[in-house]
């Protein structure tokens, strides 16, 4: 059985709602990043030995949190070691806009996945973009680099649309079955 973690950091419980979504789907361990920017004790060990590391931030001004951000700047010890290199890698992330630049961000983690040499994961679901299609469907946003999810900026996490968190936990199963292809 392959391991999967999904490391992630949250600044309002969006994204850590996504990510439980995610770690559904792919039956992972849950990994946080707190509030400083760090992982708990253990956490780089955890990541070491996964199969599978998928990557969690919300769009924070076109990018990931300087959270997220100080947990990339600080895996370039096990990037040194080439420790993630093969390992297969996903991203998801939530904005209060529709689009609120949703693709930079994964395009941020997409990057710093290549930078470790590993294998990256796409979306692997097909648009919900017809005229008949509702917000609540599966991939409603239209991603195909990772997991994207959309919350109003006055709705708690709790509001959070069930389309959105379903298409994160179809994202999480699409790893799941990806990594257990590699792993063979």
């Amino acid at each position: 059985m392959s391991k999967i973690v999904v490391v992630y950091h949250s600044g309002y419980g969006h994204t850590q709602r996504m990510a439980q979504a995610v770690a559904q789907g792919a039956d992972a361990e849950l990994l946080a990043i707190d509030a400083e920017g760090n992982l708990p004790d253990g956490g780089w060990d955890t990541l070491d030995a996964a199969d599978a590391i998928i990557m969690g931030s919300p769009t924070y001004m076109g990018s990931v949190s300087w959270q997220f951000k100080k947990f990339a700047d600080a895996s370039s010890k096990p990037w040194f070691a080439q420790k993630w290199k093969d390992k297969i890698a996903a991203g998801f992330t939530n904005s209060a806009g529709m689009n609120g630049d949703k693709l930079a961000t994964l395009n941020t983690m997409f990057t710093l996945a290549m930078q470790h040499g590993m294998i990256w994961v796409s979306q692997g679901l097909m648009p919900s973009n017809t005229k008949g299609a509702q917000r609540n469907d599966v991939n409603y946003l239209v991603s195909y680099s990772g997991a994207i999810a959309q919350s109003p900026s006055d709705a708690g996490a709790q509001d959070m649309l069930p389309g959105d968190l379903e298409t994160a936990r179809l994202f999480g199963e699409r790893v799941a079955s990806v990594t257990a292809k590699f792993s063979r």
